[in-house]
């Protein structure tokens, strides 16, 4: 796969396409996962990309390039288990847990990449879910520093959408139930698991989102995060309401965490919403920050605070 990113400005030489190979790995319980490696010669760190629910690893292919060039040593990547390019093998008998994307695959994805160039500074980006599988994993101390974006608790009263109540449990379960999984036509999201739904809706029905699931008592390894933690929310996100965020944010309790919010005027007047931050859209106008802050530690010069967003 040859992925180019930016288009060459007119009279200019065009730039190199980055490439990225697609890579097998197993997890310690023996699934296959499926990932897609950037590599380059910078001297930056390691990166990992960790999806947020029901969104397929290509929606950071163009992220990911841009970090090459920017100097990143590699850039990982990948499907969680029953999901895009990591479907279910013929004959697996164990029930799929939403759990088992951060307590395993997560891990087996770092494993994967710190493979590349072992022992090499790592760091971390994860979108929705893929920000939550940080606290889960109980291995945040392979990371340098951790970017989290539109991640926040899913917990249904501190949400902004009306409609994620019956769409998911008077629609979405019934149809887990009786298809076996969820199909990307009910637009909730690329096709999932039925059993990895029916987790998910658990838990956007709790109080406190997972963290009152009693079969989930990894949560208390969210106060072992003391890495750098920068949290990207959108203002027009009805998910990652500021509410919804600084509940989740709340349980990293040790982490050094800094905050920036972006809306239309970062976006040029463009809606990111949940899940827009990655589209190529915005790769001259918010990637940049995310990308340097990852790569060098700069605190982003673009989005605004917390304090801001609340005067």
């Amino acid at each position: 796969m040859v992925l180019s990113t930016k288009k060459g400005s007119r009279g200019a030489r065009p730039r190199t396409p980055v490439k990225g190979e697609t890579i097998s790995f197993f997890t310690d319980d023996g699934f296959p996962l499926s990932g897609t490696l950037f590599q380059g010669q910078g001297p930056g760190p390691l990166i990992l990309v960790s999806s947020a629910t029901a969104v397929p690893q290509g929606l950071y292919f163009g992220f990911a390039a841009q970090l090459i060039e920017r100097g990143a040593r590699g850039v990982l990547t990948y499907d969680y288990r029953g999901t895009g390019q990591s479907p279910t093998p013929p004959g697996w008998r164990k029930r799929i847990s939403m759990k088992d994307w951060a307590l395993v695959d997560f891990r087996a994805a770092v494993g994967a990449l710190d493979a590349v160039a072992p022992g090499h500074a790592m760091a971390g980006i994860g979108q929705s879910f893929g920000g939550q599988a940080l606290g889960l994993s109980g291995i945040s101390d392979r990371f340098t520093r951790y970017a989290i974006v539109a991640s926040m608790s899913g917990a249904r009263h501190l949400l902004d959408d009306p409609w994620v109540w019956p769409r998911m449990n008077l629609v979405g379960v019934p149809a887990s139930i009786l298809l076996g999984h969820i199909p990307s036509w009910l637009g909730i999201g690329e096709r999932l698991p039925g059993s990895v739904f029916r987790d998910w809706a658990r838990w956007c029905r709790m109080r406190n989102y997972f963290f009152d699931d009693s079969q989930l008592p990894e949560t208390t390894r969210f106060s072992d995060v003391r890495l750098p933690l920068l949290s990207i929310g959108m203002l027009d996100d009805p998910w990652g309401t500021p509410r919804a965020v600084a509940h989740l944010l709340s349980h990293y309790e040790n982490a050094d965490i800094s905050e920036r919010w972006f809306g239309l005027d970062h976006a040029g007047g463009q809606p990111i919403g949940h899940l827009g931050f990655f589209r190529s859209r915005f790769a001259d106008t918010l990637w940049p920050a995310l990308a340097e802050w990852v790569l060098n530690g700069t605190p982003p010069a673009t989005g605004a605070t917390r304090a801001e967003i609340a005067a």
